[in-house]
């Protein structure tokens, strides 16, 4: 299969936004637009729920206090990492249906890593920052999805701000100073509610580039992927404010 990206730049009009007359008034593109979409927030909220009962059912069971400690926390750890590099830069070499399959593998992966805050946290508290989060993310995201002004160029700056909190989050597993990571998590809900909005206008934009490919499917997938790692980010710092320790 041809990459994608050349597969686009021989569309007309590649790296702009269709006019609503090229578009038989508009309304198949606006249809079509909305389908897209919500089938992204579908993945990404279904997604976010597999996650949680996974994570739930995996602290009721006892099973949290291995992946607490040892040679498994390292390795559910790492593996959804792994899982987010493969899906991003394989996306063009695999399926739908491979990508699908991920996607959930992932969830479920994110889930069994995330039932060890059910140590931490009483589980009223996150609870409350899970609604907080989904409050926030769903008001952010309805504003990158229907504001006027162009914000594409906040990318690299939060990009930018994801490496820096990556590298603060690593200095301060050293020096373990609380007044850190506080600031930390300050600049954490920050940028990820950037990217949460963000993320929502670059989809709905890219939407005008993939309609109508075969790639159109997996762009629901991996933008599902986007926000999802925006709303789960975004939750885990709001937590460190909300979150009563057990």
């Amino acid at each position: 299969m041809a990459d994608w990206n050349e597969q686009q730049r021989s569309r007309p009009g590649f790296g702009t936004v269709p006019r609503t007359g090229d578009l038989a008034s508009g309304v198949t593109f606006d249809e079509g637009l909305r389908k897209h979409m919500l089938s992204i927030y579908n993945y990404m909220t279904s997604g976010v729920l597999l996650t949680g009962i996974v994570a739930l059912l995996t602290a009721r069971s006892g099973l949290a206090l291995s992946f607490a400690s040892g040679p498994l926390m390292w390795i559910v750890a790492l593996s959804p990492l792994a899982i987010v590099f493969a899906m991003s830069f394989g996306a063009n070499k695999f399926s739908k249906t491979t990508l699908q399959a991920m996607f959930w593998g992932f969830a479920v992966l994110m889930g069994l890593s995330l039932s060890t805050i059910f140590l931490v946290y009483t589980g009223s508290s996150i609870a409350a920052t899970f609604f907080a989060t989904a409050g926030a993310f769903a008001g952010l995201s309805l504003w990158g999805y229907t504001t006027k002004k162009d914000i594409s160029g906040w990318g690299s700056f939060l990009l930018m701000g994801v490496i820096g909190l990556i590298i603060a989050s690593v200095i301060n597993m050293f020096l373990g100073s609380g007044t850190m990571s506080l600031v930390i998590s300050f600049l954490g809900v920050l940028i990820f509610a950037g990217l949460t909005a963000y993320d929502t206008q670059r989809l709905k934009t890219e939407y005008s580039y993939c309609r109508g490919t075969e790639f159109a499917g997996k762009a629901v997938v991996l933008g599902a992927l986007s926000l999802y790692l925006d709303f789960i980010n975004m939750f885990l710092f709001l937590l460190r404010f909300m979150g009563s320790r057990e």
